[in-house]
């Protein structure tokens, strides 16, 4: 027999930075409503300080992460797919809250997003042929170019895309050897901070991702003038002249900036999200022979 007096238990959405779980420093929230205005959950307000902790966090996994083979972090890369997939349902609802869509299409929406997971798993160990290679040079060297992550990147997800745009964004980053600092759409954060859930028992290092609720017009300036960020993503930044001072603030310490621009994320990915947070490193080796002579040490 069913209890028809039990009361409800709503979720408590918390930031996801190092690894753990906390609530926003500043102990804000503010409402999260549906596309409706229908009342969905408290999210945590970010303030400047817990930017500063998620980018200590970010700065102290970058060694292990980057470190890391790339083949390992596309298998962890597809073990949070697998994760994503085991939740497919919780998703589907919130996506569909988020941004006002039928069940059907916010289940396509959450399909497309685990694809995308898959898709840069795969290029984890395969990205650094097609951007890296050994140059023709004048002399009896080898020239070799190979890349390498950038950093701590800065992530201003995007507004509208809650979910799938979201995954756009960050996976391409932490394929390729870096660590996020992601400030989640500001009208539509539940999906990022359930992502968090996903990403803690994923094997994810924590602090490789580091999720963030609230404004990006208080974080951003904060995150984009911080010397110990390496690069910025300006996808979300598109409120007034947001993403002009976000870029003029990262100037100060000559940090990659990925401007804004207008893009659809249920199109195929090229590779681009990818080698716009890479350096590249040339080496150069002696071949081992002088001379004509082809005489060698």
């Amino acid at each position: 027999m069913s209890d028809t007096t039990r009361l409800g238990v709503f979720k408590t959405y918390k930031l996801y930075v190092g690894g753990k779980f906390p609530r926003s420093e500043s102990g804000r929230v503010y409402e999260v409503s549906d596309s409706k205005g229908k009342w969905l959950a408290n999210a945590p307000l970010s303030s400047r300080k817990d930017a500063r902790d998620a980018v200590v966090a970010a700065r102290k996994a970058f060694g292990g992460w980057a470190g890391a083979t790339a083949y390992n972090r596309g298998q962890i890369l597809y073990r949070v797919a697998e994760m994503l997939e085991g939740r497919r349902d919780q998703f589907v609802r919130e996506v569909a809250d988020a941004e006002g869509l039928s069940k059907s299409k916010a289940a396509a929406v959450v399909d497309a997003a685990i694809d995308r997971w898959v898709w840069y798993a795969g290029w984890t160990d395969k990205i650094a042929q097609i951007v890296g290679g050994a140059n023709p040079v004048a002399g009896p060297y080898f020239n070799l170019s190979t890349p390498e992550p950038t950093g701590v990147v800065t992530v201003v997800a995007p507004q509208d895309s809650s979910f799938l745009g979201l995954v756009s964004v960050i996976a391409p980053v932490i394929a390729t050897g870096n660590t996020a600092v992601v400030v989640a759409s500001e009208k539509s954060p539940l999906p990022a901070l359930s992502l968090g859930e996903v990403l803690a028992t994923s094997d994810l290092p924590g602090g490789v991702v580091n999720i963030l609720s609230g404004k990006a017009s208080e974080m951003g300036p904060h995150l984009a003038a911080h010397q110990d960020v390496n690069a910025i993503d300006l996808t979300g930044a598109t409120e007034g002249d947001l993403a002009r001072d976000l870029e003029i603030a990262a100037a100060d310490n000559l940090k990659r900036v990925l401007r804004p621009r207008s893009e659809d994320f249920a199109e195929s990915p090229g590779t681009d999200r990818m080698t716009a947070f890479l350096e590249t490193k040339t080496v150069w080796h002696p071949t081992g022979s002088l001379g004509a002579s082809g005489s060698s040490y």
